[in-house]
């Protein structure tokens, strides 16, 4: 219906609508990597808010990202040098969410060493 209007909502198209599906994807293995991990080792409260704020700052740092994409899909860039941007941003993104996610196991270990 808002498109019907156009009434400001972005079209995203190549690279952007790529990099949009890939964020979500992303953001979602972030989450249950997170959420698994914690409830593995027997996450406290204290740990479940942090899940929160690790989920929100992540996001964040997404929406950074997908307002890159949005302004670079656009800019008249070569295609081989968006294809390079693109999949080096690719390769971050899914090392952050992975490696994030896994970065729960020593701060679990070490939250139930030091408080039970």
């Amino acid at each position: 219906m808002a498109t019907q209007w156009n009434d400001g909502v972005t079209h995203r198209t190549g690279y952007a609508r790529r990099m949009s599906t890939h964020l979500a994807a992303a953001l979602v293995t972030f989450c249950l990597l997170q959420i698994f991990i914690v409830a593995r080792m027997g996450g406290s409260l204290l740990l479940h808010l942090g899940i929160i704020i690790a989920i929100g700052g992540f996001a964040v740092a997404a929406r950074g990202l997908e307002q890159r994409w949005e302004m670079l899909d656009p800019s008249g860039l070569s295609s081989q040098g968006l294809a390079l941007r693109f999949r080096r941003d690719l390769v971050q993104l899914w090392s952050a969410s992975i490696i994030g996610g896994l970065l729960w196991i020593p701060v679990s270990i070490i939250f139930r060493a030091l408080f039970g």
